[in-house]
């Protein structure tokens, strides 16, 4: 994937949110993630444009560096969404 960190992480949580979506529940309805970055220097870039998908209640969240990422990105992101909240 190319573009900066902002770029792609607007994409996978937008990706995330589709998924949410289609399943019936939303991001309001995350508890936790956990944060991959391939350079920990992203994070407060990264932080912005997550501020701005989680704006109630933030889930809990791990952040960890990761040497490489599959298909050379960025950034990944897994979360747990209780549904039906």
């Amino acid at each position: 994937m190319t573009g900066g960190i902002e770029l792609q992480t607007d994409m996978v949580l937008r990706n995330l949110s589709a998924i949410l979506e289609s399943a019936g529940s939303s991001m309001e309805d995350v508890v936790k993630t956990t944060v991959y970055l391939t350079d920990m220097t992203d994070f407060s870039k990264f932080n912005e444009c997550y501020a701005r998908f989680f704006t109630g209640n933030k889930p809990a969240r791990a952040t960890v560096e990761a040497s490489r990422l599959p298909r050379d990105v960025r950034v990944e992101i897994d979360a747990v969404a209780v549904a039906g909240s």
